[in-house]
């Protein structure tokens, strides 16, 4: 009798989780003999994974926000590293949420468990001294960024780019027309997508900005229309709450669980930095990239942060070639005349800039990733 495979996954936001989800139904084709255990979203408990706790649970953004909720995130860890020791996995996969993962897998590396760690911290962003520590976690590094892995190579790190599944799951064309008819919505004249963010927090604090912008354009340009994907019900409804009390003028659509479909259907972007805005690069929609941190937070960051950009379009491309706006450059003002260049310009450059770097991204990344996590079972 063959012996069943067990894989532990922990996932700490919803981009973990669609990787998370890709990686396991790539792993499920391979073994008819495994499961999964960890810490998942629902798309990874869709393919199979049962959770230990909620994955929302670790889905806090910020360093204020995480000194808020540091006990109950020690509590979740300490729980976690003693049940997966005592389940005795084949091999232990951490997705991003590097401050929670490393620690975890430090701690099963220890306890004999090899740990891979999927999504690259960014490392060569902040300290560059963090490489040991990471040494120490992990045995293997999956990089979704082409960059990322010469620099463990540097390091001496054993480490794969394995892509991005995004770049898989998108289309090279994504039509505009399929995009509205399939959303149901008006197919004629020009859509600007708002997407705030999918954490309370963040909606609360950028929704008000965004909103505040949005009235600025439509009394400039009167024939802009207006969508908001949400991530749930319950954001959904906190958006138009502030839309009530910021924008009472504006009509916004508000479709559920369909951000992808719903930035395809549109011609322009309003978005927070982050996962959103590479999925707009592959979808190939102009955009403006704005983003304001708890003040605390933000204290930090800009004395640690090194990188030459924060967003990943330019990061990928090595140089600006979209608006990102930080912090007291994230007013309406900038953000109006940001957008307001997009809107007025035919951007056909900008767009084929986006599909060379979503060529690059698309190499079958989940398929990859199961081949590293295949080569410790």
């Amino acid at each position: 009798m063959t012996k069943s495979i067990k894989v532990a996954l922990v996932a700490g936001e919803h981009s973990g989780d669609l990787l998370g989800a890709s990686l396991i139904k790539a792993l499920k084709q391979r073994h008819t003999n495994i499961e999964f255990i960890g810490v998942g979203g629902p798309l990874m408990q869709e393919q199979g994974l049962k959770s230990f706790f909620p994955m929302d649970d670790l889905a806090v953004m910020g360093i204020a926000e995480v000194l808020k909720q540091l006990p109950k995130l020690l509590k979740h860890r300490k729980q976690l590293v003693q049940y997966l020791i005592d389940e005795q996995p084949d091999v232990m996969v951490g997705i991003d949420a590097p401050d929670f993962n490393l620690t975890v897998e430090k701690r099963l590396k220890k306890a004999g468990i090899p740990a891979i760690h999927y999504v690259s911290p960014s490392v060569w962003a902040w300290r560059e001294s963090r490489i040991k520590g990471i040494k120490q976690s992990v045995n293997h590094v999956l990089c979704l960024l082409p960059f990322e892995k010469e620099f463990y190579d540097k390091h001496q790190l054993p480490a794969t780019f394995v892509g991005h599944p995004l770049a898989d799951d998108i289309p090279l064309e994504w039509s505009k027309n399929d995009a509205r008819n399939e959303l149901n919505i008006e197919p004629h004249g020009k859509y600007l997508a708002i997407l705030p963010g999918s954490r309370s927090g963040e909606i609360e604090r950028m929704a008000p900005l965004f909103l505040n912008v949005a009235k600025r354009l439509f009394a400039k340009f009167p024939e802009l229309k207006f969508v908001a994907p949400m991530i749930s019900e319950q954001r959904a409804e906190q958006f138009n709450h502030l839309v009530k009390q910021h924008a009472p003028e504006l009509t916004i659509n508000t479709p559920i669980g369909n951000s992808r479909l719903t930035m395809a259907a549109s011609d322009y972007l309003l978005l927070t930095s982050g996962t959103v805005a590479l999925e707009a690069l592959l979808i190939k929609r102009p955009m403006v990239v704005a983003y304001r941190f708890h003040w605390l937070s933000y204290q930090i960051i800009k004395r640690l942060f090194h990188a030459p950009f924060f967003s990943l379009p330019n990061l990928l491309a090595g140089r600006k070639i979209v608006p990102e706006l930080a912090q007291a450059q994230a007013s309406e003002n900038n953000i109006e005349q940001e957008l307001s260049v997009l809107i007025e310009s035919d951007n056909h450059a900008l767009l084929e800039q986006f599909t060379q770097i979503h060529q690059q991204l698309k190499v079958t990344a989940s398929e990859k990733a199961a081949d590293v996590v295949d080569s410790f079972l």
